[in-house]
């Protein structure tokens, strides 16, 4: 008996050498796929090698011919607002394959591929940059510091391309690649699929590589427009020159509207700025917009999407954000950031009760109208959002308003007398 297990532990031992002996031989390939599904926003998978696309498949395939192992398949959605099952369930799904099944290729890149989607809410002008090009801008200093790529893009409307071609030019020098329009096989020498999101309109120096800031992404709007952008003339009817404001329009929006905007404006007027009303509409030229702010000294608008021009603005200007009930969260998390990021001077006018339309259609003892934030804790669900972005509009107290204009006029006049 004693013989008898002795001759098996003999057999096991050898079988753990042999074992050991083949993994330090003939060590298990490691997949060229890997993906990172741990943040709250995004997911990331790459391909680390030889890559083909296969547009009419929406399939990116590992290229080594060598690759003798099953076919192994990741699916990823490349659009940062992973926590919004509503939106993320009209992306793409895009297919990352190892096994021998790839296309022949018939456009070599000698760059990798950051592939993203550009649908969601693609078209809103927040969006398109909240969900777009500073995600863009961060995973392009993470993953590829000072390194060409080739960007490929899922789900992008002509307009888009069109709209921000010149903004796009700064990220690569390569035409951007859109797999609905192109059924071409392309290859690289390996693809990063996703956008890398710190959250809502932030950019978390710490964790990415040189410390890149919301500075260095404005460099970079500089590059795309300054160069074409002309410089707006001040008024010449001025013995003096006067600061500017720029006050974002919401006539034709729907909701959060200034209903006193013609009173408003003649109020910002005599307390000693220039006035130009600014009124985005979908076709605006980028350049124009930006030479509009980048020319001016103050931006005041009631929170919403327009307020994404004051990433335009130069650091050190004044941005006024009007602020209707219920939306304090918001406010903060889409534009109150980009302001402390830009180095503005950034003011918050909070409106008061009686300012808001809100009271006359729920009445003052509502819970909509005196405790927003009670009504918002089970989350900001569509009919809330509804409440008080699109049923919501503003009549500015004049007198109240006017003292904060003053605060503006000083900030602004300071920076335009050092500045220009």
């Amino acid at each position: 008996m004693c013989f008898y297990i002795y001759q098996i532990l003999i057999s096991e031992i050898t079988r753990e050498i042999l074992e050991i002996h083949e993994q330090i031989h003939h060590p298990a390939q490691k997949s060229p796929i890997s993906c990172d599904r741990t943040c709250k926003h995004y997911d990331i998978c790459s391909i680390n090698g030889p890559t083909g696309l296969d547009p009419t498949t929406s399939t990116f395939f590992t290229m080594d011919s060598s690759q003798l192992a099953p076919l192994e398949v990741e699916r990823i959605r490349p659009y940062p607002r992973k926590f919004e099952d509503f939106i993320m369930a009209q992306i793409k799904d895009l297919t990352l394959a190892v096994g021998p099944r790839s296309p022949p290729c018939k456009v070599q890149h000698n760059a990798p591929a950051l592939v993203f989607a550009a649908g969601g809410y693609t078209g809103n002008f927040w969006h398109d940059f909240n969900d777009g090009f500073i995600p863009l801008f961060i995973t392009a200093n993470t993953l590829f510091p000072d390194q060409d790529f080739v960007i490929v893009v899922s789900q992008a409307p002509k307009w888009w391309i069109y709209k921000y071609a010149d903004l796009l030019r700064i990220f690569t020098k390569h035409p951007i690649i859109t797999m609905g329009n192109d059924a071409t096989t392309h290859c690289f020498p390996s693809a990063s699929l996703g956008l890398i999101s710190h959250g809502f309109m932030t950019i978390n120096q710490t964790l990415i590589p040189r410390a890149k800031t919301f500075l260095h992404f404005r460099g970079l709007l500089d590059n795309a427009y300054k160069r074409r952008s002309q410089p707006q003339i001040l008024s010449s009817e001025q013995t003096k020159p006067r600061p500017r404001l720029v006050l974002a329009s919401r006539n034709h929006a729907t909701g959060r509207r200034i209903v006193n905007q013609v009173q408003v404006v003649r109020l910002v007027k005599k307390v000693g700025f220039d006035v130009i009303v600014f009124e985005p509409k979908a076709n605006n030229s980028l350049h124009e917009s930006y030479a509009l702010l980048n020319s001016s000294h103050a931006f005041v608008g009631v929170h919403g999407a327009a307020l994404t021009h004051s990433l335009f603005l130069r650091p050190g200007s004044v941005f006024v954000q009007v602020v209707p009930i219920g939306v304090d969260w918001a406010a903060n998390a889409c534009f109150g950031r980009v302001a402390k990021g830009l180095r503005l001077e950034y003011f918050e006018y909070k409106i008061g009760v009686k300012e808001s339309s809100l009271v006359d259609k729920y009445g003052n003892d509502s819970l909509v109208v005196k405790d927003p934030f009670g009504l918002q804790k089970m989350g900001w669900r569509a009919e809330v959002m509804d409440i008080y972005l699109k049923e919501q509009n503003v009549k500015l107290d004049l007198v109240r308003f006017k003292g904060y204009l003053k605060q503006a006029f000083k900030k602004a006049k300071k920076f335009m007398d050092n500045n220009g």
